[in-house]
């Protein structure tokens, strides 16, 4: 049953197979159940879902990565944002201070004005 060339595999009823190995003149023989026939195709078909669900978890690897970049630059920014808050709150407190200060003296000034207005 030996085939030379580029011979089509023969099978046979009884589930005998032939196939070309590589490009010697070697033939291999394979002796096929009928009953599972279908199994190399059902291995076809399993290792094409596998390489779909590799490429998808790839997909999902590469999203994740990008997610957690992402994730890191907005946690900088917060960061920056929250120090700029803070700076900002700082010199806003020193400034209420400030005129806070100022206010309370007009106010002070003013009540002993009034004092002194009663007074006379």
């Amino acid at each position: 049953m030996a085939t030379r060339g580029g011979a089509v595999p023969f099978r046979s009823s009884d589930g005998l197979s032939t196939r070309q190995v590589g490009n010697s003149d070697e033939v291999q023989v394979r002796i096929v159940d009928p009953m599972h026939a279908d199994l190399d195709d059902e291995i076809t078909g399993l290792r094409s879902q596998v390489h779909k669900l590799r490429h998808v978890a790839q997909e999902i690897n590469s999203e994740a990565k990008f997610q957690s970049d992402f994730m890191d630059q907005l946690q900088m920014t917060l960061i920056q944002v929250q120090a700029s808050l803070k700076n900002n709150m700082r010199r806003l407190n020193s400034s209420i201070v400030q005129s806070g200060s100022n206010h309370v003296l007009h106010v002070v000034l003013f009540a002993l004005f009034c004092l002194f207005l009663v007074y006379f």
